[in-house]
């Protein structure tokens, strides 16, 4: 499903969006506008999840990288 909406770009956002059909990279205006709201919506997730993450206060473990890279793997493979 899809909904036609209307709306009002600078000229400089209105030819970045022309350069990049042009540039052959999209196929569509829309396209561009679509994958910049996947794009948002990311972003936002993960910033959201950095503040989580920040909110739920010090590690109980004083793990390095190369430990939580081999717990990562541990689950992994007892999946």
């Amino acid at each position: 499903m899809t909904e036609k909406i209307s709306i009002s770009l600078t000229d400089e956002h209105a030819q970045l969006l022309q350069d990049a059909v042009k540039s052959g990279d999209y196929a569509s205006s829309s396209e561009v506008i679509r994958e910049a709201l996947r794009e948002w919506k990311a972003r936002h997730l993960l910033a959201r999840l950095w503040d989580e993450g920040l909110a739920s206060g010090p590690a109980e473990r004083d793990w390095s990288m190369r430990d939580i890279k081999a717990d990562a793997r541990r689950r992994k493979a007892s999946a």
